[in-house]
């Protein structure tokens, strides 16, 4: 295992990316963040991470999908979903197709830092 929690953050919106990557950053993660879908899949395809953190409305690929692939390939990884359309009939579904958590946004850093460290610890990380 790493030393550090292994992290994937996908949105669209590079800003949403940025900021998460810092606050993670803070956390001792090791954190990749990508604004195209398609670069985050083939990532995920090429290294396994610990926790990934996706949007769910984006343009050719949606998070679910990222979810199914990321699940795929490793099913230990938390995927925590993300969305500014936080709807319960998409939450339900995503946690129904293996989801950690889901986050409406707009969020602020220190309810995605509690999320992240409970799934970090969830996977025996010292998050302490």
């Amino acid at each position: 295992m790493a030393d550090n929690v292994q992290v994937l953050v996908l949105d669209d919106e590079p800003l949403v990316g940025k900021r998460l990557k810092s606050v993670l950053v803070k956390m001792r993660c090791d954190v990749e963040a990508f604004d195209d879908p398609m670069a985050a899949l083939a990532r995920i395809d090429e290294k396994e991470f610990d926790i990934v953190i996706t949007d769910v409305v984006m343009g050719e690929v949606d998070g679910i999908q990222v979810l199914e692939r990321v699940r795929g390939r490793n099913p230990r990884a938390k995927v925590i979903i993300m969305s500014a359309y936080a709807m319960m009939a998409m939450a339900r579904k995503a946690m129904e197709r293996g989801a950690y958590d889901f986050i409406a946004k707009p969020f602020v850093p220190e309810e995605m830092r509690v999320i992240v460290a409970k799934a970090a610890r969830d996977l025996g990380f010292d998050f302490s």
